[in-house]
């Protein structure tokens, strides 16, 4: 290591001028006055590596020499970082297929608790081949089929996030103190999936953003913003609409 260092210092000194040339990623043409330092520099290594790489036995290069700069591990796959945005019927798992990754490394990368997602929510996808990118992207963007509207019959009560003890914060995140007119519907997620959006009779558009543990089967709870409404709301037979 001496000797090379030597020889690095030698280098630089005779070569005191840069040239300009062609980046490759893989592999660089050596231009008259360049050394291994200079090269090193340009692609962020170092001329132990470049040595290393290329099998060479000193830092002696010469102009028309051919020098890899990324060893072959790092040419084979160049991995990349996208955003995908949830859709309505998302699944972790539906989407982690989709992506050829399993739903614990999704859980990870998104910092997640649980599998729960909602529609427009933003996932990081990491580590995907920019070939598989594409791929994976324009399939992640194709249209979705149109299908019919499906209607539901249930139960429904009411609640507001203004009582004793209550949060006000949904099972998706929604802050209902602070969006006290906001349409939310509490759901069982086995009926109606959490993000669907929905038409509630006899209440609005609506969007099914929490839970409860007594909200089982055929039944919903509607958010309104006070008791009095709650209780003006009471228990009604209501048609809800799965809206696309």
């Amino acid at each position: 290591m001496k000797k090379l260092g030597v020889a690095i210092a030698t280098l630089s000194v005779i070569f005191t001028g840069i040239a300009t040339f062609n980046v490759s990623a893989e592999e660089y043409e050596v231009q008259k006055q360049d050394s291994l330092w200079s090269i090193a520099q340009k692609y962020n290594t170092s001329v132990q590596n470049l040595v290393d790489i290329n099998g060479l036995d000193s830092t002696i290069i010469h102009p028309g020499q051919k020098i890899s700069t990324t060893d072959k591990a790092s040419q084979e796959e160049t991995l990349t970082t996208e955003s995908y945005i949830v859709k309505k019927g998302d699944t972790l798992s539906k989407i982690a297929s989709k992506y050829n990754v399993n739903v614990d490394k999704l859980m990870e990368w998104n910092d997640l608790s649980d599998t729960l997602i909602i529609i427009d929510q933003e996932l990081k996808i990491n580590n995907i081949s920019q070939e598989d990118s594409q791929v994976k992207t324009e399939e992640a963007n194709e249209p979705e089929q149109k299908s019919e509207a499906k209607t539901i019959s249930v139960t429904a009560t009411a609640y507001t996030a203004k009582c004793d003890g209550c949060s006000g914060i949904t099972s998706t995140g929604i802050n209902l103190i602070k969006n006290p007119d906001k349409k939310v519907i509490a759901v069982d997620p086995n009926v109606i999936p959490l993000g669907t959006e929905v038409y509630v009779e006899g209440y609005g558009n609506a969007i099914a953003g929490d839970i409860g543990g007594a909200i089982k089967g055929n039944k919903i709870d509607v958010h309104v913003p006070t008791k009095d409404e709650a209780k003006s709301w009471g228990v009604q037979t209501v048609d809800v609409t799965i809206l696309d």
